[in-house]
């Protein structure tokens, strides 16, 4: 969401436009282990708005998302990263998640002796700052995991453990519907699936599709933009910079023609 304020002068009128309900990144410099990954991008991605960013291995996309989460493998050496009009630079990734950032990780950590339920009610308390009751919670688990089709006993399984990558990336789409963040990156959601894993992973993430929700979707492949219901913009990410932004059709270019394009800006 935009504001424009008219400001009345003796001489003229002017605009003044302040940016709210988005992530503002500004000229990011990300480095990890002294070598610089991110070169200057700039990104804005507002509630209610789809962005789905792509490039060739090695482009930055991944440390883009794991620079906006507080990863402290990475190191930002210049820019600003705004939420919601104020930056986040100093927060820590638990902060940053109060804040309404959820990141859906290409990798899942496996955590034996731990369910899915148990997990799931402790990330919730930790969020909201109050757990819940095990009957609220429990009415909550079955209603939202009915709603993505997940069977119930799902949620009685150690997090991430024997899991699939489907079903890994599945209890990602699960923790985030309930998490209810304002911000969802989701982290090659599509990696290590089949397509009919695919299928039920966009299929939740297009229920949680909101005005009030933006999403900054990465990826390798125009598979996964054939099942979303919502893309708004498709930026291609090359040496650490967005160096194309078009439309749904730009992700077809780049399925058919691949990146060598734009590898040579």
């Amino acid at each position: 969401m935009q504001f424009h304020f008219l400001i009345q002068t003796n001489e003229k009128v002017t605009t003044m436009t302040t940016k709210k309900d988005a992530i503002i990144i500004k000229d990011l410099h990300t480095s990890i282990e002294d070598k610089e990954i991110l070169k200057g991008l700039d990104l804005e991605v507002y509630k209610g708005k789809v962005h789905v960013i792509m490039g060739p291995n090695g482009s930055g996309k991944s440390t883009l998302s794991y620079t906006i989460m507080g990863s402290p493998k990475y190191h930002v050496a210049a820019g600003d990263i705004l939420v919601d009009g104020e930056s986040i630079l100093s927060l820590s990734p638990d902060q940053r998640a109060k804040k309404g950032i959820f990141l859906g990780f290409q990798y899942p950590e496996e955590i034996p002796g731990v369910t899915v339920a148990n997990f799931l009610r402790i990330a919730i308390g930790a969020i909201k700052g109050k757990k819940m009751a095990i009957p609220e919670f429990q009415k909550l688990l079955k209603e939202t995991m009915k709603e993505l089709e997940m069977d119930p006993a799902f949620a009685r399984r150690y997090l991430n453990e024997g899991f699939s990558g489907g079903e890994k990336k599945r209890c990602e789409i699960l923790q985030m519907a309930l998490l209810e963040p304002k911000y969802c990156i989701l982290d090659e959601i599509d990696s290590g699936t089949d397509v009919d894993a695919l299928k039920i992973i966009t299929a939740g993430i297009n229920k949680l599709l909101s005005p009030e929700r933006g999403f900054l979707i990465i990826t390798h492949y125009n598979r996964i933009l054939q099942y979303l219901k919502q893309i708004d913009h498709v930026h291609i990410v090359v040496n650490g910079r967005i160096v194309k932004s078009g439309g749904r059709e730009l992700a077809e270019e780049i399925d058919a023609e691949g990146y060598d394009k734009y590898e040579k800006l």
